[in-house]
């Protein structure tokens, strides 16, 4: 998993509530566990005039011209400032998936729902709540200003860039250590490779018959 530590980026305002998993990756592309190539489909039944198929060439689609992802500079955000209820729906991984293979790196948003929040970390995505009032004062200044950029820096938890001033975000601990280390449970595991290695060879001398071809 990448290490996510400072990350500068263009801000996309999706204005929306309650944008749920199967809007951000429909449930017809749930076909792979590879963890890339979900990118093309993002935000699919917004970001294209016609319905989506699953290994359709998306390079001929019509565009929707209207979804802020489909405009300049926004089809190079890393960041999605969001409304409130982001990520509710069904449970499916393929939803982060699919932000992080269109490049982005952090969502923020008032709330998000718990399981969409949680596979968030897992997968290297930074998801930041805060409050209804600082998530407004930022999409009016996002409106205002296309192209609008942020920094956001984990290791201090502070949001840079905004005319209101750096904006502090906490973040669990825990979470915020595999972040800045990119490690996922995977990862985690292998941190204890020498213990694992180390009890394997003990387990091999206390009962060999198990380890009999």
């Amino acid at each position: 998993m990448q290490a996510f530590k400072q990350l500068t980026g263009v801000v996309a305002p999706l204005d929306r509530v309650n944008v749920d998993t199967d809007m951000i990756i429909p449930k017809q592309f749930l076909k792979s566990i590879k963890r890339s190539g979900f990118g093309p489909n993002l935000f699919d039944e917004l970001r294209y005039l016609d319905e989506g198929q699953p290994d359709a060439d998306n390079s001929q689609r019509p565009l929707n011209p209207d979804f802020i992802l489909n405009q300049e500079p926004y089809t190079e955000a890393s960041i999605l400032l969001a409304r409130e209820n982001f990520g509710c729906g069904s449970s499916r991984e393929h939803a982060p998936w699919a932000l992080l293979d269109f490049g982005i790196r952090c969502v923020i948003a008032p709330s998000f729902a718990d399981i969409f929040y949680n596979n968030c970390f897992k997968n290297g995505i930074l998801p930041i709540a805060l409050l209804d009032d600082q998530v407004n004062a930022l999409f009016n200044e996002a409106f205002a200003k296309p192209g609008f950029n942020l920094t956001i820096d984990l290791h201090a938890g502070l949001i840079k860039g905004s005319q209101e001033g750096d904006i502090a975000f906490n973040i669990d601990t825990f979470r915020r250590h595999c972040l800045l280390n990119g490690l996922d449970d995977i990862g985690l595991t292998l941190e204890q490779s020498d213990f694992i290695k180390r009890y394997e060879a003990k387990r091999k001398e206390q009962a060999p018959w198990l380890f009999a071809k």
